[in-house]
């Protein structure tokens, strides 16, 4: 399934997927603070309307352009505008909702806790295994993560009411990764996050028709930039790589990349936001760290255990 024309193809004995996992980790965590940003200067259902509406217009205009065709069944691209709801019209639009009154840091470690449920969810739905080491990871990346969350909490003046809209974003991007595996769509990742893309603009415009007002919009470059890197970055850039990771590495092994968004996301909002960040808050990402290798580590097979002893 190609990821072109957003990810070049590499040459041949070249192991991408590192590359790959770090640029998404990037651009995910950095998206936390371009929301903050845009949701300051912007209604949060307009900003996101019009940021899946002009990814969605992007990526299918793209692909009309380059001749590639529409690469997609009609019940592939249902499924995908069915993520589209999941992943991007109730992910963000709660996520953003909440962000009017939480910090991007927290956002960012609140959302991180995909990993954890949709572990169990795998485990669960998709017959993917719980061994005792991603069980210790998860955990390690609960504590890391709880320290973290507990310690901000303690010295920061977040909004309980923009808590649990978070919560319920997190909760949506956990149904959307186990859909996505589920419903397991077929042909091009490209053509299907413009489906996805679009399907959310679709699904938000009146929303933000009814909820928002376009007199609160506050033009600046800020916000312009926000938005730039929100459509090609996040939207774009980010999903297609996400999607990419979840075929290769499995549901759980993907998710757990997300409990590098913390420190990440926190450093972010430190050097362009100006958000408070501690020492303690750093130490938080041992554990972290430590989780993420025991839940991605690839189990040793059989053979190898046999030779070994």
């Amino acid at each position: 399934m190609s990821l072109a024309p957003s990810v070049a193809v590499p040459r041949a004995g070249f192991n991408a997927l590192p590359l790959y996992i770090a640029v998404f980790c990037l651009l995910w965590s950095f998206a936390f603070v371009a929301g903050k940003i845009g949701v300051t200067d912007c209604p949060p259902l307009i900003l996101l309307t019009a940021r899946f509406s002009l990814a969605g217009l992007l990526i299918l205009g793209i692909s009309a352009l380059r001749g590639a065709g529409w690469q997609l069944s009609w019940r592939d691209a249902a499924v995908f505008a069915v993520l589209g709801v999941a992943n991007n019209a109730l992910y963000l639009g709660l996520g953003y909702t909440g962000l009017k009154t939480v910090s991007a840091g927290l956002g960012g470690l609140i959302v991180s806790a995909n990993p954890v449920f949709t572990a169990v969810a795998a485990a669960m739905f998709l017959g993917e295994a719980l061994t005792w080491r991603k069980v210790a990871g998860l955990l390690l990346g609960i504590a890391g993560i709880a320290f973290i969350v507990w310690h901000r909490m303690s010295v920061g003046s977040d909004s309980w009411h923009g808590i649990l809209f978070t919560l319920a974003s997190l909760a949506s991007i956990v149904v959307g990764t186990i859909l996505f595996k589920v419903l397991a769509p077929k042909g091009s990742l490209w053509v299907g996050n413009g489906v996805q893309n679009l399907a959310a603009g679709v699904v938000l415009l009146p929303f933000a028709f009814t909820l928002a007002d376009v007199g609160d919009i506050v033009p600046s470059t800020r916000l312009f930039a926000a938005f730039a890197f929100l459509v090609l970055g996040g939207s774009i850039l980010a999903y297609l790589l996400w999607f990419h990771l979840l075929k290769v590495c499995g549901a759980t092994a993907a998710s757990a990349y997300h409990f590098l968004m913390p420190p990440l996301g926190m450093l972010f909002a430190f050097l362009v936001l100006g958000e408070h960040v501690e020492t303690r808050d750093l130490l938080g990402i041992v554990p972290v760290a430590l989780g993420i290798y025991l839940v991605t580590r690839p189990a040793a097979s059989a053979s190898t255990k046999r030779s070994a002893t």
